[in-house]
Order: structure tokens, then C-alpha cells, then sequence
């Protein structure tokens, strides 16, 4: 046999020894994901997501990582039909009550959306509203509502009886220039988005003034039109700080105590942040307006997740205002 006939057996047995430790070496995580959604954690079968899809005029109802489940809604003033619905909260027994903003009213549901109630008509009197934008419910099942276009809030039962209101237009304590939300601690106490006042303030449920913080501008605990407000399990309050494109912190006193987010469409970036709420492990749900996609933090504000895009499909949005989490 000749050298180079050696020499060219040798070198095949070296290329298949070398070709055949390559495809047993364990592919790279990074590898076998290429592409893939980067959504840590397991689904919550447990919790269920209801958004206030505004412009679409309905409410998705999702799991806790964005799949969807069911809605309800077309545009419209009939029973169960929406005009820009901004805000939504769950009651203790699972009850959906929506703020139909355009069409005056709330619109009581159950879990899976079947129509059960309604009240309010637009005007200023007594349980009639003027562009309504905030909900907050109660443990006693009292209803909270952010009456915006007559800057007020305004208190009811469960089934909608009126039982007393406070505010009026101005800039001085317990006076609102469009509050946009509320929210209610584990005590009890109300807390108002002040929105064009840029600042919070917070009340007892009957309305007696308790203290408020905020005023217009960038800094840290400073507001710019802030949309939307959540309170965690240490009634720690959080602010969609919306035209400042970003999550700020607060104590229940108003002690400033973090932040997080800047303008884009990045993970964890903001295009108008709206609406804020938690889920029982301390999870903060974000609706980022015109990104058209909801956001999942830690309470930290550590990105974990995040789903929807434009359109009008299922599990996709056009213009989302506000969540709520059940339980």
C-alpha cells in the first residue's frame, strides 16, 4: 500500500472521530430556544387576567401568561355593548364591573361574562356620570368610581345603590381635576389619581381627607398625567406615571421608594402605561397603551413577561386601558 494511501485512510478515521464527538456534545440552551418567548415561570391555572380592550370595545379574559380564554363586547349603548370602556375591577365572588366610559354607566358581569346589571346615565346628579374612568371595589363589595367629567368619586353597593360622593373642581384638598383612578387598601382607605393635579390623595371611605403627595414633573415621585394606580398586599401603592413612561413606587403615606421603565418597546420600556394590578404572589400586570401589550413584573419591577400586539383578533389589542386579576 502506498504512503498516500495511508495517509488518506488516517485522515478519514480522524474526521469521523471528530464529526462524532461534535453531534453527541448536548446542544446549548440558548440553541434549543432560538425564537422562543422568554416567559419564566409556570401558568396559575387559578388566575384569570380581564383587560379593558378600549378601542376594540370589549374585555379579554385571559390566564396568567396572556392565553386566551374568552371575551365579550361589540361597540354600543345595549345591555352588554361598550363605547370605550375604560376600567375594570373583580369583586370577591368574581363579578366583572366594567366603567363604560362613553356610555355613562357600569355594567356588572359575571366571571365568564354573562350580563347581570347596570346603572348610570350621563349628567351630574346623584349616581349619574360624566366619562367615568376609575373602579375599585371594596371587601364589604362597595363600589368606588372615579366620575372624572365631574370630578368626583362617587360610592355604591354591590347592586348599584348610590351611597355617598365627595370632591369638586379645583386644586386644593379634597378637590380633583379629572381623577382618572381609584383604589382601595387592605384598610379600607380610598386613594384618588389626581391625574391633571398630578398627584394622589387619600381618604377614609367616607371620604374624609388622610394626606396626598405629587406634583407635576420628572423627578423622582413627581407625576406627568398619570393614568392608572394599584395597591399591593403591603398597601404599597404603585403609579401608571404615564407621559413619564414609567412605574413609580410609593409608601401608603407617600413615601417615594423606586421606579423603573423608559420610553420605547423594549422589555420593560413604556408607550403610555394605563393601568397596574397585582395577583395574589405579589406579580404586577401592566397595560402599555400603545404598545398595545400587557407587561408582567416582579414587585421589584424585574420583567418576567409580556403579550399582545395591534389588532383586533383574539389576545390582541387596540388601545388596552386597565386590568384586573382574579383571585
Amino acid at each position: 500500500m502506498k504512503d498516500k494511501d495511508i495517509f488518506g485512510i488516517i485522515l478519514a478515521l480522524l474526521v469521523g472521530i471528530i464529526i462524532g464527538y461534535v453531534f453527541r456534545l448536548p446542544m446549548k440552551a440558548t440553541d434549543q430556544n432560538a425564537g422562543a418567548l422568554k416567559a419564566p415561570g409556570n401558568v396559575n391555572p387559578a388566575i384569570s387576567l380581564y383587560v379593558t380592550d378600549s378601542n376594540n370595545n370589549r374585555i379579554q379574559k385571559s390566564n396568567s401568561l396572556g392565553t386566551y380564554i374568552t371575551g365579550w363586547g361589540t361597540s354600543g349603548s345595549g345591555t352588554a355593548m361598550f363605547n370605550n370602556p375604560s376600567d375594570i375591577d373583580n369583586d370577591s365572588a368574581g363579578n366583572v364591573y366594567v366603567a363604560d366610559t362613553g356610555n355613562n354607566r357600569i355594567q356588572k358581569f359575571s366571571a365568564s361574562g354573562s350580563f347581570v346589571s347596570s346603572w348610570g346615565s350621563f349628567g351630574s346628579s346623584t349616581g349619574q356620570f360624566n366619562a367615568p374612568r376609575g373602579i375599585a371595589i371594596d371587601s364589604a363589595g362597595n363600589i368606588y368610581v372615579a366620575d372624572t367629567g365631574n370630578n368626583r368619586i362617587q360610592k355604591f353597593t354591590s347592586g348599584g345603590t348610590y351611597v355617598t360622593e365627595w370632591g369638586s373642581l379645583g386644586s386644593a384638598t379634597s378637590y380633583f381635576n379629572s381623577p382618572y383612578d381609584v383604589g382601595v387598601d387592605s384598610a379600607g382607605n380610598i386613594y384618588v389619581l389626581d391625574t391633571n393635579n398630578n398627584r394622589i390623595q387619600k381618604f377614609t371611605s367616607t371620604g374624609t381627607y388622610i394626606t396626598s403627595w405629587g406634583s407635576g414633573g420628572t423627578g423622582n415621585g413627581m407625576l406627568n398625567y398619570p393614568f392608572g394606580l394599584a395597591i399591593d398586599g403591603a398597601n404599597n401603592v404603585y403609579v401608571a406615571d404615564t407621559w413619564n413612561y414609567r412605574i413609580q413606587k410609593f409608601s401608603s403615606s407617600g413615601t417615594y421608594m423606586g421606579q423603573w421603565g423608559t420610553y420605547g418597546s423594549g422589555n420593560g420600556q413604556f408607550d403610555r402605561p394605563s393601568g397596574l394590578s397585582f395577583d395574589q404572589a405579589g406579580k404586577l400586570y401592566v397595560v402599555d397603551f400603545y404598545n398595545n401589550r400587557i407587561q408582567k413584573f416582579s414587585s421589584t419591577g424585574v420583567f418576567e413577561a409580556k403579550w399582545g400586539t395591534l389588532g383586533n383578533g383574539n389576545g390582541q389589542f387596540n388601545r388596552p386601558y386597565r386590568i384586573s386579576v382574579f383571585p
